[in-house]
C-alpha cells in the first residue's frame, strides 16, 4: 500500500507544529485549557459540523498552530491479517509480506448489491462499474447527506476486499454495482428482489461464464429472498451471503437461512400441508452462507452483537478488523467488521476459482471452498451444545493450485432436530447423496432410510420412542461421470446388495420395525452388501433400483473417472472413543458404528474421520468407514 488515510470516527483538531522548540505562550494557557476541557467532554451525538468548526477555529488563534487537519488511521505496510489467513495451510504464495494468490480473478464478475461505491477510490478504479439499477428505500432525515462519503462507506470497503489491489483478495476481478441500500445501510426485501432480477436479465442474453452475486447483507426470514437466490443459482451464478451480525442462528434470518426448513409438508394432501408436526422436510436452497472470524479464531464480535452460527453457516471468513478502501477520500483506508467482509472474502475465493475454471458449478465452487478450508480450529465455547455440534468448524483458504483430475468432494449435510416422529435432509442440485445416518443427542435414534420422489433423494432420520429429537445427516458428494441410486432389501432381516463390477458400495442405512435403532454395516468383497439384523430393512446403494444410493458409472468413455472404494474398520474394546479415518487421498462417504449396547454417541462424520464416543460400558465397539477415491484413467 503507499498512502493510508483511513476512517473517521469523530472529529479532532490536530495543532501541526514543532512543540519541542515553540516558545513559551502564557497568555494562551487559557485558551489551551479551555480546549481541552471541550477535548474531554466531547461532541453530544449528532452535533453538527460548525460546532467542531469553532473549537478549530479557536484552537488557529493560538500563534504556535500552523494548521488543522483531519484525524485519520495509519497503517503498517504489510499484508493484513486476514489475507495471509487465507493462504494457510495452503494457497499463494507470500513473497515479503506480499499477498499472492493463485490468479488475480480477472476471468470473473461480480455482481455486489449494496450502497453506493467510491469508484474511484485507487484500490478498484477502472474495474467497478455502477450500474443503472437502483432501488432504495427513500432516506429518513437529511443529516446523513452532510457527508457523502457515508453514503459509499459500506460499498466501499466491501469492494475493497473483494478486489482491491492491495485489500483485495481477487484483486483483478470486475465488480458491477446494484444498489439495493441508502446512505444509511438499509433496503427492502423488494429491492433485493428487484436487484436479482436485475442480474438476471442481464445475463440472459449471453452464456453465464464466471458470476459471482454477493448479498453483504441480512434481514429478517423470507421465503421469497430465498427462493430468488435460488433462481439466481439455476441461471449459472454463485451466490455468496453474509450470515449476519446479531450472534443468533442465521437460520432465522435471509438470504442466509439457507436451506429453508418446512415443517409438516406433505406432497399427498390437497394443500400441500398435513396438520400434525410429524415431518421436516429439509429443503436446500443455494447460497453460501459466510460467518466470520477474528484473527484469534473466534467467533467475531461487534458490542452485543457478533456473528451468526448453526448448521445454515457453511463455513467462515476473516471478518474482524479489516483493512480496506475508505470512502473518505480515493486513498483512504479503514478498518471494519462484520460478516458482510467475511462474505466479501468468499466472493474473491471463488472468482479465484472460476478465474481457473469457469465450467465449475455453484455446487462444485462450494464443495472446492469446503475441501480446502481449515478445519477444526475455530473456538465456539460461547456456543451452545447444540450449536456446537451442527455449525462447521471451517475456515475459508485460497486453493493453492487447481487440479484437472476429477476428485471425489464430499460434505455433511445436517437437517434441524426433529422431536416428532422424523426429520428429512437432502444434498442440493448437482450433489449425490452416498450415504445417510442420524444422530440423536440422547442415543435414542429408530434408524435411517433413504427415500426417492419427485423431490430427489432424501436421508430420512426416524426418532425414537422415547427419544427427545434426532437429526438427519446425508452425505452429499459432487464428481462428473457419478450417479447414485439405492438398493432396498426385499425383506426385512435380508441385506441389501450391489450387484455388477461397475457399481460400489458407498454406505449403509437400516431402520427397525420394533421402533429401535438396528445396526447396519457395509461390507465389501465378493458381495457389496449390508448386513443387518433380523427385523430391519437395509438399505445399500446399486445401479437399478428404486430407492437408496449407489455410485454407478454410465459413462460410456474409457476415460471416465473409475470409482474405487474400500470398508474400513476398528475395534475398540476398553478406549473411551473409537475413530477411523480415511487415507489420504481417499473421501469419507460413511460413517457407521456398532457395539454391544447403547453406549455410543457423537456425530459419526468428522472431517474425513468416523469418530464415536463411549459413554458406558459397553464392550467391544466398533468404528466403521467407507472411504472412495477416483483412479485416474487408464491411457
Amino acid at each position: 500500500m503507499r498512502r493510508t488515510s483511513g476512517w473517521i470516527v469523530r472529529v479532532l483538531c490536530l495543532c501541526a507544529s514543532l512543540t519541542a522548540s515553540a516558545p513559551n505562550y502564557p497568555e494562551d494557557d487559557e485558551l489551551i485549557l479551555d480546549l481541552m476541557g471541550e477535548e474531554r467532554t466531547g461532541a453530544e451525538p449528532g452535533a453538527e459540523p460548525g460546532a467542531q468548526l469553532i473549537r478549530c477555529n479557536k484552537a488557529l488563534r493560538l500563534p504556535h498552530v500552523h494548521y488543522i487537519e483531519e484525524d485519520s488511521a495509519i497503517f503498517a505496510q504489510s499484508s493484513p491479517w486476514n489475507l495471509q489467513r487465507l493462504l494457510q495451510p495452503e494457497g499463494g504464495t507470500s513473497e515479503n509480506s506480499k499477498y499472492r494468490p493463485p490468479n488475480d480473478g480477472r476471468n470473473t464478475e461480480v455482481y455486489l448489491m449494496d450502497g453506493s461505491v467510491h469508484s474511484s477510490h485507487r484500490e478498484v478504479e477502472g474495474r467497478v462499474v455502477i450500474t443503472d439499477f437502483n432501488s432504495v428505500p427513500e432516506e429518513e432525515g437529511v443529516r446523513i447527506h452532510r457527508q457523502a462519503s457515508r453514503c459509499s462507506r459500506h460499498g466501499t470497503h466491501i469492494v475493497g476486499v473483494v478486489s482491491g489491489s492491495d485489500s483485495g483478495v481477487a484483486p483483478g476481478a470486475g465488480v458491477k454495482l446494484v444498489r439495493v441500500l441508502d446512505c444509511q445501510g438499509r433496503g427492502t426485501v423488494s429491492g433485493v428482489l428487484a436487484g436479482l432480477e436485475y442480474v438476471r436479465a442481464e445475463l440472459l442474453p449471453r452464456p453465464v461464464g464466471a458470476v459471482v452475486v454477493l448479498l453483504p447483507l441480512v434481514g429478517a426470514f423470507s421465503r421469497a429472498l430465498n427462493a430468488a437466490c435460488r433462481d439466481a443459482v439455476a441461471y449459472g451464478a454463485v451466490v455468496v451471503a453474509a450470515a449476519g451480525n446479531h450472534r443468533d442462528d442465521a437460520c432465522l434470518y435471509s438470504p442466509a437461512s439457507e436451506p429453508e426448513v418446512l415443517q409438516g409438508f406433505n406432497s399427498n394432501t390437497p394443500d400441500g400441508y398435513v396438520h400434525t408436526p410429524l415431518t421436516v422436510i429439509y429443503f436446500v436452497l443455494q447460497v453460501i452462507t459466510i460467518g466470520a472470524i477474528n484473527s484469534a479464531d473466534q467467533l467475531m464480535s461487534q458490542g452485543a452483537g457478533g456473528s451468526n452460527y448453526g448448521r445454515c453457516v457453511d463455513l467462515f471468513a476473516p471478518g474482524d478488523d479489516i483493512v480496506s478502501a475508505s470512502s473518505d477520500c480515493s486513498t483512504c483506508f479503514t478498518s471494519s467488521s462484520g460478516t458482510s467482509q467475511a462474505a466479501a472474502h468468499a466472493a474473491g475465493i471463488a472468482s479465484v476459482m472460476l478465474s481457473s475454471n469457469q465450467n465449475m458449478s455453484p455446487v462444485q465452487v462450494l464443495q472446492m471452498m469446503l475441501h480446502h478450508s481449515i478445519r477444526n480450529t475455530i473456538h465456539f465455547l460461547s456456543l451452545s451444545e447444540t450449536h456446537q455440534l451442527i455449525t462447521p468448524n471451517l475456515v475459508a483458504a485460497m486453493p493453492s493450485a487447481y487440479s484437472s483430475e476429477a476428485e471425489l468432494l464430499c460434505r455433511s449435510v445436517w437437517s434441524e432436530m426433529s422431536r416428532g416422529e422424523q426429520v428429512v435432509s437432502r444434498c442440493r442440485l448437482g450433489e449425490e447423496m452416498m450415504s445417510c445416518s442420524s444422530y440423536s443427542p440422547d442415543g435414542v435414534p429408530a434408524g435411517d432410510t433413504t427415500t426417492v420422489n419427485s423431490r430427489g433423494m432424501e436421508c430420512v432420520a426416524h426418532n425414537g420412542p422415547e427419544g427427545k429429537g434426532v437429526y438427519a445427516v446425508a452425505r452429499c458428494c459432487v464428481i462428473g461421470g457419478l450417479q447414485c441410486q439405492v438398493h432396498t432389501s426385499p425383506t426385512p432381516g435380508q441385506e441389501a446388495e450391489c450387484v455388477g463390477p461397475q457399481l460400489h458400495l458407498s454406505g449403509c442405512a437400516s431402520r427397525s420395525s420394533a421402533d429401535f435403532l438396528s445396526d447396519s454395516r457395509p461390507h465389501h468383497g465378493d458381495r457389496k452388501h449390508c448386513i443387518v439384523k433380523d427385523g430391519s430393512t437395509s438399505h445399500a446403494p446399486s445401479r437399478h433400483a428404486p430407492s437408496r444410493h449407489a455410485p454407478s458409472r454410465h459413462a460410456p468413455s474409457r476415460h471416465a473417472p473409475s470409482l474405487e472404494c474400500k470398508v474400513l474398520e476398528k475395534i475398540s474394546v476398553d478406549k473411551d472413543q473409537v475413530e477411523v479415518s480415511c487415507p489420504t487421498g481417499w473421501t469419507l462417504t460413511d460413517c457407521k458404528s456398532i457395539s454391544q449396547g447403547w453406549a455410543l454417541v457423537g456425530p459419526g462424520v468428522t472431517g474425513n474421520s468416523c469418530r464415536f464416543d463411549r459413554t458406558t460400558a459397553a464392550g467391544i465397539t466398533a468404528g466403521i468407514a467407507v472411504c472412495c477415491h477416483v483412479r485416474p484413467p487408464l491411457h
